[in-house]
């Protein structure tokens, strides 16, 4: 599709510079919100209603937060090609809701390197749904709008305003690349870093 409406959101981040006013913004145009842990704390802090992960899977994180985003409630409705009437119908059966928006990024694995953590400490920083969600709404650019990095907030916020919160094409498969590029060089500094040490 050329003009994607942007009505249901997961927002998912370390870095929450700016999410209180994307958030406003995008609940004040009927944008439902989902989201995890502390991101979901501080929109709720800003009084912005917002829906667990858990309530939309219907089961709870575990593993210590390895496991909550992992679920096909939530890679389903990002998965799905809206222009295939297979893939909504597959969705409809088995009562997934897909999605439109995925704001995500990842972990400070950076900071966690530089704090001197032992290395099994490192690997709890290592993102896994983060880069997960990236990765899939980002190949469904057609149908998702991925945005990666809080520097982007403002532009997506104005092509929803100039086009009835809808997000067009073009933004769509930028966001992929520049959501490709972050996640491969956030596998990279984990290479790097795990090839120098000893286990």
């Amino acid at each position: 599709m050329n003009l994607l409406p942007v009505k249901r959101a997961i927002l998912s981040v370390t870095d929450k510079t700016g999410l209180a006013e994307f958030g406003e913004f995008l609940v004040e145009q009927g944008c439902e919100l989902v989201s995890t842990g502390g991101t979901k704390k501080m929109l709720q802090g800003a009084g912005l209603p917002v829906t667990s992960v858990s309530d939309v899977t219907d089961f709870p994180e575990i593993l210590g937060g390895r496991v909550k985003t992992l679920h096909p409630h939530i890679h389903g409705g990002i998965l799905a090609d809206k222009d295939n009437p297979e893939h909504l119908a597959t969705l409809k059966e088995l009562g997934i809701r897909t999605f439109d928006l995925i704001c995500v990024n990842l972990y400070n694995f950076a900071d966690a390197a530089a704090r001197g953590l032992d290395l099994r400490g490192a690997v709890e920083e290592v993102d896994i749904g983060g880069p997960c969600m990236l990765r899939a709404t980002a190949k469904n650019f057609h149908s998702m709008l991925v945005l990666p990095d809080p520097a982007d907030y403002q532009a997506a916020m104005q092509e929803m305003r100039d086009n009835d919160m809808r997000v067009g094409l073009a933004m769509r498969q930028a966001m992929a690349v520049k959501t490709f590029r972050a996640t491969s060089a956030y596998d990279g500094m984990i290479a790097d870093y795990l090839g120098s040490k000893t286990a």
